[in-house]
């Protein structure tokens, strides 16, 4: 049995730093380790240093061509295509070692587990899931999580799941494991006629030998906790059961947060907390307890990120904080001085309840429709009834 929870941190991975205004901003990670600190929650938690990933592991999913073209870039400015020194993907100097360490802290996290040294591992400055093969895309220039999970395949892993909870599709880790069927991937997103990247339909199953291994679960704007809760709960553990991973793999973005600037679902913070224990229910009940947790999204970076990966943090080390629990002085006094006049929470709740009412079949909410679409495209191919509404 390996030890509660390995925590990959070192402040080295701030250097991941998309410059000036962009909405990526490093500062969410400061803040949401001293808050998580503040509040006691890493308490006695030896936080395991990042190497950065070789060529050889960044290769296992990115093209030579792309490595090379992520060094020069910075060398030689902005015409070097591979979608890099665009608005979303500025060049900055150091890209290819900054990107390299993100992608090596989520092979460490995946190393705990892998070695039996952990049950549970975390790399909140990962989720870098929109990278593709030869080319950056959506703020990520290396695809953490499909390097960890490749090299998770490498290691003997035989099945992986990956479940992306981010408010935008998970289209690079869809894209690297479409034909696999060692690898299911699961994305809940906003709908992708109303946000970018534009893909996720329930219609993308997987190809090949891989049919149901690609599972989308397209949200309509304003979808809230109790929405977003039942459409989880009538798709995914099912599909988890049936598959049967032998790890978990979670991108855990902050975005679908009502508050988020970049997108338009409705979640709270109490919602995002009660998501992340059903996480944790889940990796217990269907992968053995093993649970490789990535960041992701989210650009609330003072009023929504901190409090909700605190959360999450609280979740993976099984020290779980009330909803009502007050924010530390500490904490507030070095935000208020790093806000620029953002008004901040003062406790660790939105005062939300998070309940739902189980699926049930469709009903007039565009919400139960996309269950319904979801659930008839991928459950005949894990030999599951899509009428069946029992968990």
């Amino acid at each position: 049995m390996g030890s509660q929870c390995a925590v990959v941190w070192d402040e080295s991975v701030l250097d991941y730093d998309l410059g000036g205004h962009h909405p990526l901003h490093p500062i969410r990670l400061e803040l949401t380790m001293r808050l998580a600190r503040s509040l006691g929650v890493l308490d006695g938690v030896e936080m395991i240093k990042p190497e950065p990933a070789s060529d050889e592991d960044l290769q296992r999913v990115h093209k030579p061509e792309y490595l090379a073209a992520v060094r020069e870039a910075p060398l030689v400015g902005w015409e070097i295509g591979h979608g890099l020194g665009t608005g979303d993907n500025p060049i900055f100097d150091g890209m290819h070692e900054a990107s390299a360490l993100i992608a090596g802290a989520s092979i460490r996290a995946a190393e705990q587990i892998v070695s039996g040294r952990a049950d549970r591992a975390v790399n909140i400055a990962g989720g870098l899931h929109h990278a593709m093969a030869d080319h950056a895309s959506g703020f990520c220039i290396y695809n953490d999580c499909s390097v960890a999970i490749a090299w998770m395949l490498e290691q003997g892993v035989e099945r992986i799941a990956y479940l992306d909870i981010d408010v935008h599709h998970g289209d690079g880790v869809q894209a690297a494991f479409y034909d696999d069927p060692r690898v299911l991937t699961i994305s809940l997103h906003q709908h992708p006629h109303t946000l970018w990247p534009g893909t996720g339909f329930s219609t993308e199953i997987g190809s090949g030998a891989a049919e149901g291994t690609a599972v989308n679960i397209p949200l309509p704007p304003g979808t809230g906790d109790a929405d977003w809760r039942r459409a989880f709960h009538a798709v995914v553990p099912s599909v988890l059961e049936a598959f049967q991973p032998q790890v978990l793999v979670t991108q855990c973005g902050a975005d679908p947060h009502r508050e988020d600037p970049l997108a338009e679902l409705s979640m709270t913070v109490d919602g995002q907390r009660a998501v992340y224990q059903n996480l944790r229910q889940l990796a217990e009940r269907c992968a053995g307890g093993k649970w490789l947790a990535l960041g992701g999204g989210g650009y609330s970076l003072f009023r929504v990120v901190p409090r909700a990966w605190t959360h999450l943090l609280a979740t993976l080390l099984n020290r779980d904080l009330e909803p009502g629990t007050t924010i530390p002085g500490d904490w507030m006094a070095h935000a208020v001085r790093v806000a620029h006049n953002v008004p901040l929470p003062t406790s660790m709740t939105d005062g939300a309840d998070p309940a739902f009412q189980p699926w049930a079949g469709v009903t007039t909410s565009s919400v139960d429709t996309a269950i319904r679409d979801t659930r008839h495209a991928v459950f005949p191919l894990h030999g599951l009834d899509p009428a069946d509404t029992r968990d």
